[in-house]
């Protein structure tokens, strides 16, 4: 139980965050950066989050929901840009492919000396 709080604390203060820097960047991901700050420094323990964070990765899908719903409801606007909707998935897939192509072949390059 302690855990949930835990978690929802981080979302506050990186809603808060959010706010301050006018929602430049979502509050969630200012949470996560922040909890990963205090866990890496230990200010919160790994085993206070543990169990939470195990039952909400395993139920990820639910997490999902809204998004699939939003999606449904601008089923009109998806039908009308779809081309440029699977131009822009399919360039930008290939270019992520390409770069972390670099990068590992990099890394093993640097792994051999």
């Amino acid at each position: 139980m302690k855990g949930i709080f835990i978690i929802l604390a981080f979302l506050v203060v990186g809603e808060f965050l959010s706010y301050l820097t006018g929602g430049f960047v979502p509050g969630n991901i200012f949470g996560m950066v922040v909890m990963f700050l205090a866990l890496q420094t230990k200010l919160v323990k790994e085993d206070s989050v543990a169990t939470v964070c195990t039952l909400l990765t395993k139920n990820m899908t639910l997490m999902f929901l809204p998004a699939g719903i939003g999606l449904m409801a601008a089923y009109e606007l998806i039908a009308e840009n779809w081309i440029s909707i699977v131009l822009n998935i399919t360039v930008t897939t290939l270019i992520v492919m390409a770069v972390v192509g670099l990068i590992v072949e990099r890394n093993k390059k640097g792994d051999k000396k």
